[in-house]
């Protein structure tokens, strides 16, 4: 089956899928949306264009393992998510994704606009990894 993940951002969304076998997780594209209205819509047409048929939705959790606002935000969206699509969403924790990503790109040696722009669609192909990874899903 295609898994996409989601990594939410307050401007630039991050979107992966996996393979069909569910081994390997790859990146798939950013969505520049600033209005929370508006992004659940953007993101349920990429599932969509993926033929997702379960969305990973990252779960910013506090470093002590505690939910913030943050975290209450990002549950509403794959509610509304789940609503548009039809799809089943589930929850993966992020936390350490973003930074991450960074050390990744920072070993490809990647810069400047192409990393803003790039950092946040990696952050959710390792939140995706992870998910595949897990035994108990």
């Amino acid at each position: 089956m295609v898994i996409m993940s989601v990594d939410l951002g307050k401007a630039r969304t991050g979107l992966a899928v996996s393979d069909k076998t569910e081994f390997l997780a790859s990146p798939y594209k950013v969505i520049f949306e600033k209005s929370p209205n508006k992004l659940p819509e953007k993101v349920a047409e990429a599932a969509a264009e993926a033929g997702a048929e379960l969305i990973v939705v990252g779960l910013p959790k506090n470093m002590d393992g505690t939910e913030g606002e943050s975290a209450q935000n990002a549950r509403a969206f794959a509610q509304r998510l789940s609503e548009l699509t039809g799809v089943k969403t589930v929850m993966q924790d992020e936390r350490g994704t973003t930074i991450t990503a960074h050390n990744y790109l920072n070993d490809t040696n990647t810069r400047g606009k192409k990393r803003k722009e790039t950092v946040d669609a990696v952050a959710a192909t390792i939140i995706l990894q992870n998910y595949l990874d897990r035994a108990d899903r």
